[in-house]
């Protein structure tokens, strides 16, 4: 029978020990309850969440990362569920499976369990992309404050066995997070079983169906192991209630905060001293977080000591020993070799702990850092058992909770500081919880070397945050594991595992950056673009969804230009053939190039039986092409044989970009031989000589984003992502298969060939023995329009239909010039300025169909009364 176990004598909830349950305050304010188990109290307590999609927090007691705890429980229950798992399995079937644990409040839990099992290797999700490193899958944690997961695994091999997959989170509220992995991973390397494990599993009878109902429809089989079980009880609009009193809260600490000049004040802490009390905190820092100075200057005992004068990274320090090529953690696999190396230096470690702690220091806190929790744990673990101090144990963590000085809530105090090791997703509040006002003699903060910056020693950084509450700040650096880069650049993507369009039609001189969060707003971007403070192709837009109407108008469009486009596509191949060599090597500039690239490739195998090589690399307008692309195309086929294709020319800068790149590879590498000139479809611009037409129409594979180019997003060039021996980025938007019309688009331009056979190669002919200088008439259009509209930048100009229509789509279009006259070809540009409001206006004398204009100066309000351009 179920049990309301948050109800305690008369009304008021209290713990098995006749003192305050840490879930009471929430309970009673919410109407939250807890069902199930009777110790579910003793592992979980209650906060609520600084976060709008979940209210309330199940905060554990043994788990280690919010409340301070005994090692030896935290890593007692991990090591339990793991021997567990080995009952269920068998001797047989645990010698072959593999643990993956969740980042970041899982990552010791699930690496204990992997000890308890026995010898499976482990692997734990992070947030911290690796340059260069590809990922072996992703998932979402949707009501997460940091949502994606990153599959990191230094050997590939590791999740394509077929043995048990061990899933391991504290805590399972819906199983959304389960079945997202399984889902991931399942569609990679399937296998016939799964387990997951919890500490606790609170969800819902239907989200529990949820799972089964979907282990049928994988075909495979799902078992559950959790320590404890139940469910919580939500009142109707308990999210908005929630939110309400966080704001209420935070609010009124923020006005006892500015309301006083002195610092805020409290007492320290409960279970080993004196007791809490409410105290006013600064604003936007929570509730009940940071001391006063006369409790600064009490130590454990209520003795005078000198008030902290923050970190002395010389004397602070204790050198570890850690053994060379230990992984610090799990972020890349740990096997059962590393657990070995590990266990044998342990008290070695421990023991450099315990001989740098003060003489008469009692009670030691070990604090780990976000997902380095396993090392941490086992250090506190192996200090705790030899060093005759009580020790406790947590994680710092960048999950933003309320903090109520009351001790019926589980988060009494909250340190916050900057983040400190330059995350992927950008600075941001750290958290320690429960530490501040805990008693303790000495705290050792337990880092990784990739944390181990200047913010961590700043005035305001986690150790100075520290020195105001204990009488001894302690630092152990352990060294960030980095996996050996391979030497050789890696082989080409290919699709279905990266684009929709089939393997042997285009290889990816890339690497793929689906799992990586690289998305802004078109107005974040464009202000962080003009203004100099980022390069477009260090973030991508948000992929524009295209709606009914204009899906129709694209689909009209390809009917109205397939056979237009399949002549030119049959010009363009036919005078490279000619010119280049009977067997050229086509390299598309991704992404536009792409689909062009495909059917130039298609044209040789419908007219003359060739199957021609294939790829896809990166250039970036200021930064020039992929050098690495060209070492590994230098090192695959003779330069001479390379022919680039794009698209469309504009007024010219990316062909300019590119002889000016290529000039520079020869310099720098010496490999001599790839020729500047770009082979496109269309070149209105008249900025190259190799071309199907210069006439300005509608290509309909401008008309879209990805779900027109295999679901390939434009590249990407970050420096924290991209390193000097990586491929440039991009990232495959798998979600979008629904909406892909990427081989749509091939089908019916090839499907047109044979009908423009003759016509093409008669205009080929005719090509060949006429003049095709470039004019530049394209650039000369441009610099007059910047002229009469009072433009500063020639990059916000964009001529040409392709052109437009990405300005449209990517960026901040301030205004639409439309050739007089001009038809069909603009239907769906007009669509979009109407969607957009931005106006079109005809213009007189462009060689172009139509130009578009970035918003010069880009802020809300950066034209002048003439409608120009604000002069600066």
């Amino acid at each position: 029978m179920e049990k309301a176990v948050n109800e305690g004598v008369h009304g008021e909830v209290r713990d098995e020990a006749g003192g305050v349950w840490s879930g009471s305050w929430v309970a009673e304010r919410l109407g939250v309850e807890l069902v199930g188990e009777d110790r579910l109290t003793d592992l979980l307590g209650l906060a609520l969440r600084r976060n709008p999609k979940r209210a309330h927090l199940l905060v554990s007691n043994v788990l280690g990362k919010h409340v301070p705890q005994s090692p030896s429980v935290v890593y007692g229950h991990g090591v339990e569920l793991g021997r567990r798992v080995r009952e269920l399995l068998g001797a047989e079937e645990a010698g072959r499976a593999v643990v993956l644990g969740y980042a970041e409040t899982a990552t010791g839990l699930g690496h204990s369990v992997a000890d308890g099992l026995g010898l499976a290797p482990y692997l734990h999700s992070t947030r911290r992309p690796v340059a260069g490193l590809a990922a072996a899958g992703g998932f979402e944690e949707a009501h997460s404050h940091a949502t994606s997961h990153l599959l990191l695994p230094e050997d590939p091999a590791l999740l394509t066995g077929d043995g048990p997959l061990v899933l391991v989170d504290d805590e399972f509220s819906t199983g959304n997070t389960v079945l997202n992995t399984v889902r991931d991973l399942h569609g990679r390397y399937p296998r016939r079983r799964y387990v997951v494990v919890a500490l606790v599993d609170m969800r819902s009878a239907a989200d529990a169906g949820r799972l089964e109902e979907f282990a049928r429809e994988i075909g495979a089989r799902v078992d559950l192991v959790a320590a404890a079980s139940g469910t919580v009880r939500l009142p109707e609009g308990v999210l908005e209630r929630g939110q309400e009193l966080v704001a209420r809260y935070e609010a009124e600490s923020a006005a006892e905060g500015s309301s006083s000049a002195a610092a805020p004040s409290w007492l320290v802490a409960p279970r080993g001293g004196a007791a809490y009390r409410h105290s006013p905190t600064p604003p936007n820092s929570g509730v009940a977080v940071e001391a006063d100075q006369e409790a600064s200057s009490l130590g454990a005992r209520g003795t005078a000591r000198p008030a902290p004068t923050g970190p002395h990274p010389d004397d602070n320090r204790i050198d570890l020993h850690w053994p060379a090529d230990l992984p610090d953690g799990a972020r890349h696999g740990f096997t059962p070799a590393h657990r070995e190396r590990l266990e044998a230096a342990l008290p070695g470690m421990a023991a450099r702990i315990a001989d740098a702690l003060p003489v008469d220091a009692r009670r030691v806190h070990i604090l780990g850092f976000e997902e380095l929790m396993y090392a941490p744990l086992r250090l506190a673990h192996e200090l705790e058992r030899t060093a005759g101090v009580e020790v406790r144990y947590s994680t710092t963590t960048r999950s933003p909770v309320l903090a109520v000085d009351d001790p019926g809530y589980a988060i009494r105090t909250r340190l916050a500081f900057p983040a400190h090791d330059d995350p992927a997703d950008g600075p941001g509040e750290r958290y320690a919880y429960n530490v501040a006002g805990a008693g303790f003699d000495a705290v050792v903060a337990v880092v990784d070397s990739a944390g181990d910056t200047p913010a961590l020693h700043a005035p305001d950084g986690l150790l100075a945050r520290l020195a105001a509450h204990t009488p001894r700040v302690l630092l152990a650096v352990i060294p960030s594991y980095a996996p050996e880069r391979p030497s050789m650049l890696p082989e080409p993507l290919r699709g279905p595992a990266f684009s929709s369009y089939a393997p042997e039609e285009v290889g990816w001189l890339l690497q793929d950056l689906s799992d990586v969060t690289l998305e802004a707003p078109t107005e974040e971007r464009e202000e962080a673009i003009q203004s100099g403070g980022a390069h477009y192709a260090e973030s991508l837009p948000v992929e524009y969804q295209p709606s009914e109407r204009y899906q129709e108008l694209f689909h009209a469009a390809l009917d109205d230009s397939a056979a237009r486009i399949a002549q030119a596509t049959g010009v363009v191949t036919e005078t490279v053939l000619a010119e280049r060599g009977p067997r050229p090597v086509l390299v598309s500039l991704a992404r536009a190039g792409t689909p062009v690239g495909i059917l130039m490739r298609r044209w040789a195998q419908h007219r003359h039986g060739l199957d021609l090589p294939h790829y896809a690399v990166s250039i970036v307008r200021g930064r020039g092409i992929d050098a690495n692309a060209l070492r590994w195309l230098a090192a695959h086929h003779d330069p001479r044989d390379v022919v680039f294709v794009d698209g469309w020319t504009g007024k010219g800068a990316i062909t300019r970009e590119l002889a000016q790149a290529l000039e520079e590879f020869e310099k720098s590498d010496g490999i001599t031989g790839f020729s500047p000139e770009i082979a496109v479809l269309a070149d209105p611009g008249s900025c190259v000589r190799t071309y199907g037409t210069r006439e300005d129409f509608l290509i309909p594979s401008a008309c879209l984003n990805s779900t027109v180019s295999g679901l390939i997003s434009r590249t990407v060039l970050r420096a924290d992502l991209v390193g000097p021996h990586d491929f440039h980025g991009a990232k495959f938007y798998r979600e979008l298969t629904g909406t892909d019309v990427s081989v749509t688009f091939l089908d019916a331009v090839s499907a047109r060939f044979p009908e423009v056979e003759d016509a093409a190669c008669a205009q080929a002919k005719e090509l060949l023995a006429a003049d095709r200088s470039p004019t530049w008439e394209g650039w000369a259009a441009v610099e007059r329009i910047c002229a009469e509209y009072g433009i500063h930048d020639v990059n916000l100009v964009k001529p040409g239909v392709g052109e437009t229509t990405r300005v449209l789509l990517r960026r901040v279009p301030w205004k639409i010039l439309a050739r007089a006259g001009a038809g069909s070809d603009l239907d769906h540009v007009r669509l979009l300025a109407e969607q957009r409001g931005v106006p079109v206006e005809e213009a007189a004398g462009l060689p172009y169909t139509c130009v578009g204009l970035i918003h010069p100066k880009y802020t809300r309000g950066a034209t002048g009364a003439d409608g120009k351009a604000v002069s600066v």
